[in-house]
């Protein structure tokens, strides 16, 4: 018997020597660049890990808040001031900060994320996900949580989004500090025209018609 647990624990210990040996070969050759693009098994089994880690409970959760316009657009606005400077206004991840991260923003009109249940995007928002750059949003409050909420509603609105909405995102997203100098210059120079005094008119000698 005593020999048989040896040679149980041998096997093991072997197992985690192969594995730690393929890791250190497989941080060998990529380093830590996040410019790689993730292999199909990596990322099969980073969405494996991700879903065993969120609660059942979590995932079985249903929003207590109905969708309503105004919900989808509180939903649309937060979107495009926090979300979308990573995973683009469409929700593609088209966006340079997303295409920076490892692995990239996902393109949330997709099935890999459409197909979460409406409590597995709650907890993801609310807690984010270690080592994937998607930050947690949770700010202790039912203030926050309904915001959660009404953007898992505008994730689902995604795949639908109209070129209208695309274009109203567009005035809603953050502006880079160049932006803010530009438009600054652009208001002064305005209100300096509307400003100015008015040209004099000229003056017409006696005898002159007008």
């Amino acid at each position: 018997m005593l020999q048989v647990l040896l040679r149980v624990v041998v096997v093991l210990l072997a197992l985690v020597g192969a594995l730690a040996v393929t890791a250190a070969a497989w941080f060998a050759a990529g380093g830590i660049s996040a410019r790689a693009t993730p292999g199909r098994a990596e990322t099969v089994v980073a969405r494996r890990l991700r879903a065993a880690a969120i609660p059942r409970a979590a995932r079985d959760l249903r929003a207590p808040v109905a969708q309503t316009r105004e919900s989808l657009r509180s939903g649309l606005e937060h979107f495009a001031d926090h979300c979308a400077v990573c995973h683009a206004n469409d929700g593609s991840g088209d966006a340079e900060m997303g295409k920076g991260l490892y692995p990239p923003a996902p393109d949330m009109r997709k099935g890999a994320t459409q197909d979460l249940t409406d409590g597995e995007l709650f907890y993801i928002i609310e807690n984010g996900v270690r080592f994937t750059g998607m930050p947690a949003w949770a700010t202790g409050t039912s203030e926050g949580e309904t915001a959660s909420w009404h953007l898992v509603q505008f994730i689902r609105h995604l795949p639908k989004l109209t070129d209208a909405e695309l274009e109203e995102m567009k005035g809603l997203n953050p502006k880079s500090a160049d932006q803010w100098r530009e438009e600054e210059e652009t208001r002064r120079f305005l209100s300096e025209e509307d400003n100015a005094p008015a040209p004099p008119r000229p003056r017409h000698r006696h005898g002159e018609h007008q």
